[in-house]
């Protein structure tokens, strides 16, 4: 029996995050599972740098019953700030020899396609796609909010229905809203990924759980935090989470080839104004809160 080796890579924050997953392939027929696992309990993006390898997880989605179906996990997520294009490949290169698999037994390599920093954006999409345009296999693009999502109900399986918000700087958040979908067995995106200030978010008419790091940046500005069931601060983008993504879109044929992975941005401006930074920090004066920094891009 073979095994399903998946690569999952994000740079999209001040973190570089990198996930390897291995799963043996299941005989023909197995049935589908629903989501079981919480692997990311222990490793969260919002707790400072770690490199740390995971083995032996629970039985995830597309995979059968049994302990020879239950996945091998290995991450490394370390805060690297603006320099995690030189980390990259070496957290790649020691996830493969702590596993003990070749690269070339890579069958699909995922990264956070976006929102995020536009430089880390660009280094995740450029180091997929050459890896693999030298592996000959396809990419599997995630969002990042998508990837809060997914960090959200692996953490709580009872969260079926996620608004992910992250601080995109500049005094807005990028957001998008998902609910999961028992009978395909992902999420769908009710509301795709959107920049807008913190006050024009547009709340679930549903329980919903709040992922993601703009309730902590925002305060009482950010008004659907007074209505959500549950807040998880720690649900961020971390590779783990997008390697789970990843592999039910892989298994669904959701891939595309190397030459065509692209970021996906969302903000189409990079930096504020003169005149737009002194209003912010006018603004920020008035609301008592001089300690929020603005940078000229997303979080890097």
């Amino acid at each position: 029996m073979t095994d399903t080796v998946l690569l999952a890579l994000d740079t999209s924050t001040e973190f570089c995050s990198v996930a390897l997953l291995a799963v043996a392939n299941p005989p023909a027929g197995s049935s589908l599972r629903s989501l079981a696992d919480d692997s990311l309990a222990g490793d969260s993006p919002g707790r400072g740098s770690s490199a740390r390898g995971l083995a032996g997880g629970s039985p995830v989605d597309g995979l059968s019953a049994g302990a020879s179906d239950e996945p091998r996990v290995w991450s490394r997520h370390e805060s690297t700030g603006a320099v995690s294009s030189t980390r990259l490949l070496p957290a790649i290169r020691e996830l493969f020899d702590e596993a003990g698999y070749a690269l070339r037994a890579c069958n699909a390599i995922a990264f956070g396609a976006g929102p995020g920093s536009f430089t880390g954006l660009r280094t995740a999409t450029g180091a997929a796609q050459g890896l693999a345009f030298g592996l000959g296999c396809p990419v599997v693009p995630i969002g990042t909010l998508a990837a809060c999502a997914e960090s959200a109900r692996r953490r709580d399986p009872s969260a079926t229905r996620v608004l992910a918000a992250l601080d995109a700087r500049m005094d807005e958040v990028y957001w998008a809203d998902y609910a999961w979908d028992d009978a395909l067995q992902d999420w769908h995106a009710v509301r795709a990924a959107a920049l807008d200030a913190p006050e024009r978010i547009v709340a679930p008419d549903v329980p919903y759980t709040l992922a993601g790091n703009a309730a902590a940046v925002f305060g009482a500005r950010l008004a659907i935090a007074a209505g959500a069931r549950a807040i998880d601060g720690e649900a961020l983008p971390h590779a783990l989470p997008i390697a789970f993504a990843a592999l039910r879109a892989w298994r669904a044929g959701r891939t595309v080839p190397a030459d065509q992975a692209a970021p996906e941005y969302v903000r189409d401006k990079v930096a504020l104004t003169t005149a737009e930074r002194l209003a912010v920090k006018a603004a920020q004066g008035q609301a008592g809160d001089p300690s929020r920094s603005h940078a000229s891009e997303p979080p890097q």
